[in-house]
């Protein structure tokens, strides 16, 4: 059974340059449960000046549906995006830092020490307050700016993440710039120094069309949750040429070929992400909404 985080509502919408209203926002979330997601990564506890896409969380996190089997997920950046996530009802914090000192430093100013301090902080005060805590690690397999990120330090992070408190850790290539192999080898890593029982996910953007292969790398080494964006959408506002995430359509339909089940209603799923697309007013990178379930 793979377990889908649906980023679309998030990080599909984060760098699009048309404003989505909150209601919107709330039918697209809507929509996804109804076909069948249940972890939904909703909104960003970020910067409105910086990110203004994102400016709406608490609003969008009120109108949203109350459903018990239903997670829905917050991005934390910082400090201060704590202190506004921990005034809501989000069910999870999902803290990210990248592992590359030259995308901190370029983006945040700090290098991935400083950052891997100040989140261990939020991991354990979000922790403590009773919310679940995920740590994302971006630039997992690469760095548009640093090149090669080394895995020691990869997993070094994740070791300080999980130490602080939390539960899950998910690789995130952020510029799609990983390839099947490394997959494999750095899930392998992460296994052989955590242990398989251990929550791992994987985040990949299609940037070189390798979001897909990816995915299959990941699942043939053993994991079993996978990040991704109905119709493909997505972006980083600060990694250059980030597109979109691995379309969640498109990645049900290679898991349903396969045999695998992923608890999702593709038909519903093609339809939210034809519906996104008139939202949007341009062509979306879905390839199932372009060629139909065969």
């Amino acid at each position: 059974m793979i377990e889908i985080c649906e980023v679309g509502p998030r990080d599909g919408l984060q760098n699009e340059c048309k404003m989505i209203s909150s209601d919107i926002k709330v039918e697209l979330i809507t929509r996804l449960i109804h076909a069948g997601i249940r972890n939904i990564e909703a909104v960003s506890f970020v910067n409105p000046k910086v990110v203004p896409q994102m400016a709406d969380a608490e609003e969008v996190l009120k109108l949203l549906p109350k459903d018990k089997n239903v997670r829905y997920g917050g991005l934390v950046l910082s400090r201060s995006g704590l202190e506004r996530a921990l005034k809501t009802d989000i069910d999870f914090l999902h803290v990210v830092t990248t592992t590359s000192d030259a995308f901190n430093q370029k983006n945040a100013k700090r290098t991935v020490e400083q950052a891997v301090d100040e989140l261990s902080k939020v991991i354990i005060e979000g922790s403590e307050s009773g919310k679940g805590v995920a740590g994302v690690l971006g630039t997992a397999f690469g760095c548009p700016f640093e090149g090669e990120v080394p895995l020691t330090r990869v997993l070094s992070v994740a070791e300080k993440f999980i130490e602080a408190g939390c539960t899950e850790i998910t690789l995130a290539d952020t510029t799609g710039m990983a390839n099947p192999i490394q997959v494999q080898t750095v899930v392998s890593a992460f296994y052989k120094q955590f242990g398989k029982e251990f929550s791992l996910g994987l985040h990949f953007h299609n940037t070189r069309g390798l979001g897909l292969a990816n995915t299959l790398a990941g699942y043939q080494a053993g994991v079993r949750r996978f990040d991704s964006s109905i119709a493909g959408l997505g972006g980083c506002p600060f990694a250059p040429k980030a597109v979109g995430n691995v379309c969640t359509e498109d990645m049900v339909n290679m898991f349903r070929g396969m045999g695998v089940e992923t608890g999702a209603d593709l038909n519903q799923l093609l339809d939210t992400a034809k519906w996104m697309e008139t939202n949007m007013d341009r062509p979306l990178d879905g390839m199932l909404m372009k060629a139909g379930i065969a």
